[in-house]
């Protein structure tokens, strides 16, 4: 059934606009429509892990090591995805957590193309 990486590479695509949008709202002073629409966003963090975990079962035999710090990479996404909802919501300071948010999706990003089941477009 994963042979292929459309269900993974659609969750987080759509997770990715979601967080973007609770931004938004809660920037705009919105608080009810970012409530639910960061609960339908935790939804996508679950569909996300489990497609992950789903193709890293499958897969990782290519490369562990490569696709370990890959699903670590992403983990460490959704926790700073998180992180910087809660805490842009309490007004408090996100900037460490949008340095470590933007190097892991770097990194996670740069390994999804690099890896077997990527496009194969860098080195």
């Amino acid at each position: 059934m994963f042979d292929s990486t459309h269900a993974h590479i659609t969750t987080w695509a759509v997770a990715l606009i979601l967080f973007v949008v609770v931004l938004v709202l809660q920037k705009s002073g919105k608080q009810k429509g970012a409530k639910i629409t960061q609960m339908i966003l935790r939804v996508f963090y679950l569909l996300i892990i489990a497609t992950g975990v789903l193709l890293f079962s499958k897969h990782q035999g290519y490369n562990p090591a490569l696709y370990g710090i890959k699903f670590l990479g992403g983990i460490i996404v959704i926790g700073m995805m998180e992180m910087i909802l809660v805490r842009t919501a309490k007004e408090k300071n996100t900037g460490v957590f949008w340095a470590v948010f933007i190097a892991a999706l770097a990194v996670t990003f740069f390994l999804g193309l690099k890896l077997p089941l990527g496009w194969n477009m860098l080195l």
